[in-house]
């Protein structure tokens, strides 16, 4: 395990700025950016105002296309941005008398995006006029020429990064690609996907045609927002935080309410992360071990009892996952046992691979290795032609793992045959006789890399004074969120000095600890046997850890939920 540095976030603007706050408020919205007391109201009138290029051409497409009775047909991605992405098109169009369908790529036999093998299967199947990307397209230069060769306008909507020239679509909406000025650049595909058809849906309204009520829709841009770990930036906080209150209200599509019920997650308690590590897997389950129409049709049905039996498909598919997953990240340690796990010895970067292993769970066991390890991770899997094989990579804070491919690419073009991605994930295509070659290459452009990238680094909120340990800290914590990416939940550090101590079920550590003014507090600390050294003859313990509450037979009191302990 690496050693890990525990430092206090710093101030990114002024906690003088927050009046009407506590000064624990004040300095945790300043260590997160925040400018002002105006981004703690979460209202959709304070969305970003939707100034982004392609938009008017895509509007002036796509309704077009509904008044003509054309054909549209939705090309998805197979996670959960793009499952919901591909549900909210669905919806809305249909909602606005559309003709249209979708298709998602089967992961294994075609690969990610429009490609032009997608293009070839959309005409055979739909033959439509206008074709529509949800969460993929920006770099599919060849499938958008296939699709135009068959007789289709093209409307490329992402969010992915690019370099390069956008594809020659008849519109292209993405607040990355070059030339866009929309403030934003974290909106989630489906957070795209929104944009488009509320404008759309406005602009139908105003000409007195069909139109949608966007607002039933934003559970479904909650859910893909949070799902694909997109930044909380003032815009997405607001985009969840509303889906988060439908789902709350239970407002929302019936394949969510199924979905918590399945999970044992009561709605009307419904956290925001909750979206992330409760419902996201559920549905990501579908594109990873089966085919992601199960997710989009969970997503769309009508009805409680579909809703139920397309929930319990992908709860099934889930725990398969977990399986395959597991099994896959202890052949990746025993593949590892070799550098002995010193933090001296680990390589710049992990980079495994074996025939074996599922294609569908790369992605989760680079995530494990890169969080255990605090590695760049990229995971290979065996492509169905034999001759290629698929990473998924997994990046560390300061290392750019889309761009450090790219630079191998452009240094070595005959080891990446594709790639594509992120600062924090990406995927890739080599041959499988260049694995070797790939990830010598790969590891000396991470080695030249700053040596301090590699030390683990926790970020805190700094120590609590003494009056700040109640429930209602709690509280009011939690009506600060919704937390996430780029929006963290406030931790905090401190020495405490141990009173009890005792194990539940030999693996989670409980702990009773004083306070400097003689307060008594209990904390858990969950798999603590497997994480930790606790030293048991120690009298105090340093603690990083987040506030939270233990509710036990109708009493509510304070509880510490230890993320980092040292003595």
């Amino acid at each position: 395990m690496p050693k890990i540095t525990i430092q206090q976030r710093p101030l990114m603007t002024r906690p003088e700025n927050f009046q009407g706050v506590s000064p624990l408020i004040a300095h945790i919205l300043a260590r997160r950016g925040v400018q002002s007391e105006q981004e703690l109201e979460l209202k959709l009138k304070h969305l970003l105002a939707p100034k982004m290029k392609g938009l008017d051409q895509a509007i002036q497409i796509i309704d077009e296309a509904i008044d003509q009775r054309k054909k549209i047909v939705i090309v998805g991605d197979y996670d959960a941005d793009g499952a919901t992405s591909t549900a909210l098109m669905i919806l809305a169009l249909r909602a606005m008398d559309a003709d249209v369908e979708y298709l998602v790529p089967d992961r294994f036999k075609y690969g990610y995006g429009l490609t032009p093998a997608i293009a070839d299967l959309a005409f055979v199947t739909y033959t439509p006029d206008l074709l529509i990307t949800v969460d993929n397209g920006i770099s599919s230069h060849e499938g958008v020429a296939q699709a135009q060769a068959h007789g289709m306008q093209v409307i490329v909507t992402d969010h992915h990064l690019t370099t390069k020239p956008t594809p020659n679509a008849e519109a292209v909406v993405n607040p990355n690609q070059l030339g866009c000025e929309f403030p934003s650049k974290a909106l989630a595909g489906v957070g795209v996907a929104f944009y488009v058809l509320a404008n759309l849906s406005s602009h139908r309204a105003k000409l007195g045609k069909s139109s949608a009520k966007m607002t039933q829709y934003l559970d479904l841009v909650a859910l893909g927002t949070y799902a694909d770990v997109a930044s909380l930036d003032y815009n997405n906080r607001i985009l969840v935080d509303t889906g988060v209150k439908r789902i709350q209200q239970s407002q929302c599509r019936a394949g969510i309410i199924a979905l918590l019920d399945i999970a044992g997650r009561d709605p009307s308690q419904l956290k925001a992360q909750d979206l992330g590590f409760v419902i996201g897997p559920r549905i990501n389950a579908a594109g990873r071990m089966e085919t992601m129409d199960i997710g989009i049709e969970c997503l769309l049905a009508e009805d409680m009892q579909t809703a139920y039996t397309l929930a319990r498909q992908l709860n099934d598919l889930n725990l398969e996952r977990r399986h395959v997953e597991s099994e896959m990240k202890q052949d990746a340690l025993k593949a590892m046992e070799h550098l002995q796990l010193d933090q001296n010895q680990l390589p710049p970067a992990l980079i495994l691979f074996e025939d074996h292993w599922h294609q569908g769970v790369i992605g989760i066991v680079a995530g494990r290795l890169k969080e255990q390890f605090h590695r760049p991770s990229i995971v290979f899997a065996l492509d169905k032609d034999g001759e290629h094989i698929k990473g998924s990579a997994r990046s560390i804070e300061g290392i750019h793992i889309r761009d450090a491919i790219e630079k191998v690419a452009e240094q070595h073009p005959h080891l990446v045959s594709f790639f594509g991605g992120h600062a924090a994930a990406a995927g890739l295509t080599i041959k499988k006789d260049n694995f070797q070659a790939f990830k010598q290459a790969f590891q000396a452009l991470i080695s030249d890399m700053d040596d301090e990238l590699f030390q683990a680094t926790l970020w805190t909120d700094g120590e609590l004074d003494a009056s700040d340990f109640k429930v209602q800290t709690v509280d009011v914590l939690q009506a600060l969120g919704p937390w996430g990416q780029k929006f963290p939940a406030p931790i905090f550090d401190g020495v405490f000095k141990i009173l009890e101590y005792r194990w539940l079920k030999d693996v989670h550590l409980k702990l009773k600890l004083a306070l400097s003014n003689g307060q008594m507090v209990e904390a858990i600390a969950f798999n603590a046997a497997d994480k930790f050294n606790f030293d048991e003859s120690q009298h105090s313990v340093r603690l990083v850890y987040e506030l939270d509450k233990n509710e036990y037979k109708g009493n509510v009191s304070l509880q510490l939920r230890v993320l980092h302990l040292e003595q």
